[in-house]
């Protein structure tokens, strides 16, 4: 039971961490954000790391994994509740608000799930296949969020967050489940080791490998969250695609996540870390490329799932295609990342750990980023609003946001080329 609950939590970090995106969509219809406002639910979420980071080591070391797990799941519960409150009173602050407290909860689950399951296992190869499956679960759960929103705002002209409320009636359901089960649950607390050496530990900033491993994380979780955020925008506002089912062509890059992270968990015993993310990042650099610079007018099929829930193909320019198969690309970099970062670093890992926590809050911040250049690159053109006055308004160009992410690729080749190289730091 205990597993299961850590397999449940998390599948829900990634579902509640995706309601962001095709909110999203929701919050440019119903308050008229803009490309960058649009993507502040995903930047209060990823924000809320860079504040609960160190706090969430702290508190596990202090009050242990279970009472952590928790805290964690009633903050969650408290998130989500509040961005329902968003939709009742029709308030863009209120939900940034909640999606901020989601984000406090989201950064202490994944501070207590990777090691509570590797500790449920055993440790060794079975701990590692249990956190494996879990990723695979937070993967499914990233592919079904898109899809089971765009599926709720359907044809829906201008859709509110209210349409969305079914998601999150789930989320807090299943937080209020977990929060019963898991209190009564027994929950084995790791075994504290005693520090054996006199020696001063370094500080992990002391190596530069390691500095740039967090520049790296930081622009990783960024690119892989901005992919499909502003796909379903593209798809939606620049092509006038169904929201359902631009949610599910959406949905197809966490899919391939999925592919990607069970595909590098099999050859990981054979294929060093540095060849992955060398592969992973060339071959994203390469996708990118060329969906920018391919015409909108080449058309192809893209797997996509119906309003009646059955399994379709959808017509989209080429660069959409491109883009989803990025998924393969960003599916093991977190896993690259982190061993090429922490190697050498010897009793210097624990702080290190918080200190990728803290980082991950680039998944808010460089979305941001890619809604201003979307902005910035867009054409002014003449609408009519719903007073029946002729405006000005900016039609973003959110292809163009896309050199945001070739740049993050550029520098994670760079990282896996010559920046992991390790360098001891003078004593």
């Amino acid at each position: 039971m205990a597993i299961a609950m850590m397999f449940l939590l998390f599948a829900m970090i990634s579902f509640v961490t995706g309601l962001a995106s095709p909110i999203g969509v929701i919050l440019k219809d119903q308050f008229g954000a803009s490309g960058a406002t649009s993507q502040l639910g995903n930047l209060a979420n990823f924000i809320a790391y860079a504040f609960m980071g160190i706090p969430a080591g702290l508190l596990l070391q202090r009050v242990g994994y279970k009472k952590t797990a928790l805290i964690a799941v009633a903050v969650g519960l408290v998130g989500v509740a509040i961005q329902f409150y968003s939709g009742v009173a029709a308030s863009f602050a209120v939900y940034v608000a909640g999606a901020f407290v989601a984000g406090f909860s989201m950064c202490l689950l994944n501070t207590v799930v990777n090691p509570m399951l590797n500790t449920l296992g055993g440790g060794g190869n079975k701990g590692n296949q249990l956190i494996q499956f879990g990723g695979s679960l937070n993967s499914m759960a990233a592919t079904i969020t898109p899809v089971l929103v765009g599926y709720l705002i359907g044809n829906t002209v201008r859709p509110t967050i209210e349409n969305a409320n079914p998601a999150l009636f789930i989320a807090m359901g299943i937080f209020a489940v977990v929060f019963v089960v898991l209190a009564l649950v027994r929950i084995p607390e790791p075994e504290q080791v005693a520090e054996t050496s006199t020696e001063k530990p370094r500080s992990p900033m002391s190596f530069r490998h390691f500095v740039q491993g967090i520049i790296g994380i930081f622009i990783y979780v960024g690119v892989e969250v901005g992919i499909p955020a502003f796909l379903i925008l593209y798809l939606t506002k620049g092509l006038g695609m169904d929201t359902a089912i631009a949610g599910s062509v959406a949905g197809t890059y966490w899919l391939l996540m999925l592919v990607g992270r069970l595909t590098g968990a099999s050859v990981g015993a054979k294929v060093s870390a540095k060849t992955m993310l060398t592969v992973a990042s060339g071959l994203g650099m390469v996708f990118v490329l060329l969906a920018i610079f391919l015409p909108a007018d080449i058309m192809t099929r893209v797997p996509a799932i119906t309003k009646e829930l059955s399994f379709s193909w959808a017509q989209a320019p080429i660069s959409v295609l491109l883009l989803v198969l990025c998924g393969l690309c960003t599916s093991i970099m977190w896993g690259g990342i982190f061993n090429l970062a922490v190697e050498g670093l010897g009793s210097a890992v624990k702080k290190a750990s918080g200190i990728f926590m803290v980082m991950v809050c680039g998944g808010g911040i460089l979305p941001v980023i890619q809604g201003f250049v979307a902005d910035k690159a867009g054409t002014v053109v003449s609408a009519v609003n719903e007073s029946g006055v002729a405006e000005n308004v900016v039609k973003a160009d959110y292809m163009a946001s896309y050199w945001v992410i070739f740049a993050g690729l550029v520098f994670l080749l760079y990282y896996a080329l010559a920046g992991s190289r390790i360098v001891q730091p003078k004593k």
